[in-house]
């Protein structure tokens, strides 16, 4: 596949434009990449409002009728609830509980757990539970 760069006079003026026979899902592949870079939520922490660049979320949570949403360092909390999120995030997330959406992106690894559940160990160091309803889509997700 031949790659073109051209350098864009202003910032208004980026763009990528994919030219393809189908989209494949590599093709998706490279636009959930370019897309994930631009998108962003609004999140809360300490009464103070961010707008979050989505590529920096690890994982989402929903406790307590509250929905968190992790960071490599930091939690923030959102207005959105899981099923909102779903709808507004790219194809890099994955809801993986009944609770908890998890950026595939982020994962680092991977491990069979009993009862057809996996762990997730993430890029941070910290562990996600894969309920078993959830793996089978995760491993077609990860190519395993």
């Amino acid at each position: 596949m031949q790659v073109i760069y051209e350098q864009a006079a202003s910032k208004d003026d980026e763009k990528a434009v994919i030219r393809a026979v189908e989209k494949t899902d590599e093709i998706q592949a490279a636009i959930n990449l370019l897309e994930s870079g631009t998108g962003r939520i609004a999140v809360t922490k300490d009464e103070q409002t961010y707008m979050l660049n989505i590529g920096n979320i690890y994982y989402i949570e929903s406790v307590d009728k509250k929905t968190f949403i992790y960071t490599k360092d930091n939690c923030y909390e959102t207005k959105y609830k899981l099923y909102e999120l779903e709808n507004l995030l790219n194809m890099n997330f994955l809801r993986c509980a009944k609770a908890m959406i998890v950026n595939i992106r982020k994962i680092k690894s991977v491990k069979s757990d009993i009862n057809g559940r996996m762990n997730a160990g993430l890029l941070n160091d910290e562990a996600v539970v894969i309920a078993r309803s959830y793996v089978k889509d995760l491993k077609k997700r990860l190519g395993i």
